[in-house]
């Protein structure tokens, strides 16, 4: 079963508001879900945002996939993903500077 971080919507019409669960990713948007992480308001000045970090971090831990505004929302809130981790340990190794040549 493949585990998508995503926003579902909540609210009325016109006054849109999220809620950040991990869901199947086979499953629609707005339908079944496996644990709610936190709740993102838009309308709010400024938009507001609240995730349970340590829910939100075993997720990604376990290889759930972001979806981009999650993925955004998580990078605004200081939450290292996956793909940041990932960057940071392939970094290119420090250049060996040759030594004398022996002949």
């Amino acid at each position: 079963m493949a585990v998508t971080l995503r926003l579902t919507r909540m609210g009325a019409k016109k006054k849109p508001y999220y809620r950040l669960v991990a869901a199947d990713s086979r499953s629609p948007r707005d339908g079944r879900f496996i644990e709610v992480l936190g709740t993102y308001d838009p309308k709010a000045d400024p938009p507001a945002v609240n995730l349970d970090r340590e829910k939100v971090q075993s997720w990604v831990d376990r290889g759930a996939t972001l979806s981009m505004t999650v993925r955004s929302l998580l990078k605004r809130a200081g939450i290292p993903t996956r793909s940041a981790r990932k960057s940071a340990a392939a970094a290119p190794p420090e250049e060996i500077q040759p030594g004398p040549a022996s002949s």
